[in-house]
């Protein structure tokens, strides 16, 4: 590893570990390393750590980490409780709901809906600045003499006892990896055949000028409000603190269309997410009026848009290289 980096101390029994992706995944793995004392040390592709994304939720399953780490009560600070989830038709009539008030008397704890960079935010605050190297696109990796080693775009080599991929449904350390187990005969199958069922998905983060105009956002609870349209596309609004609403887009590829969209997905550009509100703005929202009343209200840099395919992969580790997030579950 490069010397500012963190480095295997001799006669350690501690390895050090490489992580790359700097997203919730990565950052996670960095907290909870920082706070054992385990030197490692985190790579990102991006030029600048961007919080990203709309709309999430986390309960029961998770909380209690946060708690242990004593980031719960800063993390209720960003969310709000989500007592139900609900769904409805393309004219925004109500299908159901997905009742979720049982779980604190079950488990001890809410499920929250809160928007993601508040979440990112918090979590990279955790992870000293130093220990984050950008412009880090792994290439390749390899692995020979009890060591690990990523190659990267920029030429520089690193080498640590552990690598962790977290860098997200493309993942090159799991390409890489596969490459590798597939050369020796050893990758199964099921490994090496394509993502199936594309989607688009474009999320924001609303600052609307007059929130009075949303009641949903005086309530202390969140609200989640999802509609199924017909025609393969789903849209939805949120309500987090602060008076923001986030908002969420979807449509569902045909396979076709799928094999097509992988070769476009990194040409994407302004005029593709302009293309993709114009299909959803003149829909009904489900809070009264249309989409585009709170596409107005979101500020360009808290837009993104992803191309998603689902797939289980079987292989999630091979010798000194973990696959995490994403990087092993679509």
């Amino acid at each position: 590893m490069s010397a500012q980096h963190a480095q295997h101390t001799e006669g350690s029994s501690q390895p050090t570990v490489m992580i790359v992706g700097a997203g919730l995944g990565g950052l996670m793995l960095g907290i909870l390393f920082e706070r054992i004392n385990i030197p490692y040390h985190i790579y990102e592709r991006a030029s600048e750590l961007r919080a990203l994304g709309s709309v999430m939720t986390l309960g029961p399953n998770i909380l209690p980490v946060f708690e242990q780490l004593g980031l719960l009560e800063e993390f209720e600070g960003i969310s709000a409780p989500c007592p139900s989830l609900d769904l409805y038709n393309s004219k925004t009539e109500k299908l159901g709901a997905i009742d979720l008030r049982g779980h604190k008397a079950a488990s001890g704890y809410e499920n929250f809906l809160f928007a993601r960079p508040r979440l990112y935010e918090l979590m990279r605050k955790q992870v000293p600045a130093h220990k984050i190297s950008l412009n880090k696109k792994v290439v390749s990796t390899e692995e020979k003499d009890g060591k690990v080693f990523i190659h990267c775009a920029d030429g520089a080599t690193h080498e640590g006892e552990i690598l962790i991929g977290a860098d997200g449904a493309y993942s090159n350390v799991r390409e890489s990896l596969y490459k590798r187990l597939d050369e020796n005969g050893i990758l199964p199958k099921d490994d090496l055949e394509s993502l199936t069922i594309g989607y688009v998905s474009m999320v924001g983060v609303a600052d609307p000028k007059n929130p009075e105009k949303y009641p949903q956002l005086k309530d202390n609870v969140a609200h989640y409000d999802q509609v199924l349209g017909d025609d393969a596309r789903s849209w939805g609004l949120f309500s987090v603190p602060d008076n923001q609403i986030c908002w969420m887009l979807s449509t569902q590829l045909s396979e076709a269309e799928s094999k097509a969209q992988r070769f476009t997905n990194a040409e994407w550009g302004p005029e593709a997410n302009e293309a993709m509100i114009k299909m959803f703005q003149d829909l009904p929202s489900p809070w009264g009026g249309k989409m585009a009343d709170v596409f107005v209200d979101t500020p360009t840099h808290l837009i993104s848009k992803v191309f998603l395919e689902e797939k289980m992969f079987k292989t999630w580790y091979h010798g000194r290289t973990v696959l995490t997030g994403d990087a092993i579950v679509l």
